[in-house]
């Protein structure tokens, strides 16, 4: 018999802050965690005992673990599925499987960002499980829906993650020239942060050139960008710094037209290993 609104599998500190979220927003929640004790916090929350019982517990049941496929041959038929566990988009279709009529998430957001405009999170699947579900998704954050496969949610976050730690690695690789000279991070940060707003100000016409195959050059040619990676590597080796990050860059370049546009480095990825 169901006697909550919403069950929450997995009380890790994402799993946490969506249980907190949700009793924040006024829902029932039942939860379960390997570890008992870490519902302990979460006052008006009720325990269950098992998976099983978890899932029995309520309509909606939300999965945040890191290790799903160990969970989820104990979820049984929940009546409406939710995984926001990370994975693979193969990961998000074989669930989808035995769990046609749920939903695969990705949230895009730290844990203490959940529950408030910070966060977002994507939905794919069954279309009427959102809808019956979108006013308790928004308590999380901002729920975006992107269609009816299943793998859609799994895909754009590894999409997400790539441009994260891109990101963070280039800013860290700066951080070491500035270390390397004696000048301190903290300071570089403005700086970097109006760099990357500039950069996210070309996404959107680098994406159309992606959509339209064809590439000629906004910001500069690559030829250009060539030389600045060249300046790159030159300066990391003059201050001791590793020249790996900047190399690689360099080396996705070689053999594609230099009057093009950045954008065109795509067909370099999009290349299956080996060819």
């Amino acid at each position: 018999m169901q006697t909550t609104d919403v069950t929450v599998i997995g009380l890790g500190l994402m799993g946490h802050a969506l249980a907190r979220a949700l009793l924040a927003g006024g829902r029932t929640v039942t939860v379960w965690n390997r570890t008992p004790g870490k519902a302990d916090d979460l006052a008006g929350a009720q325990r269950a005992a098992t998976p099983e019982e978890a899932v029995t517990a309520s309509e909606l049941v939300v999965v945040c673990v890191s290790d799903f496929a160990a969970v989820a041959d104990r979820l049984g038929k929940a009546v409406t599925l939710v995984n926001l566990s990370s994975g693979t988009s193969q990961s998000a279709r074989d669930t989808a499987r035995w769990a046609p009529d749920g939903l695969d998430g990705a949230i895009m957001a730290a844990p203490g960002g959940i529950g408030t405009a910070d966060a977002t999170i994507v939905y794919s699947g069954d279309r009427a499980a959102f809808d019956r579900h979108e006013a308790t998704f928004a308590l999380l954050g901002g729920a975006v829906y992107l269609g009816e496969d299943h793998a859609l949610a799994a895909l754009h976050e590894m999409a997400v993650v790539s441009l994260m730690w891109n990101l963070l690695n280039g800013f860290l690789h700066g951080t070491a020239l500035l270390r390397a000279a004696g000048v301190g991070a903290a300071g570089y940060v403005p700086l970097a942060a109006k760099g990357v707003e500039t950069v996210t100000g070309w996404l959107a016409a680098y994406a159309d050139q992606v959509d339209a195959g064809d590439f000629p050059p906004l910001d500069a040619t690559l030829d250009v960008h060539v030389a600045a990676m060249d300046h790159l590597i030159e300066e990391s080796r003059h201050l001791g710094v590793a020249t790996e990050l900047p190399e690689f860059l360099r080396s996705l370049t070689s053999g594609i037209d230099g009057s093009q546009g950045y954008a065109a480095l795509v067909e370099r990825f999009g290349r299956p290993p080996g060819r």
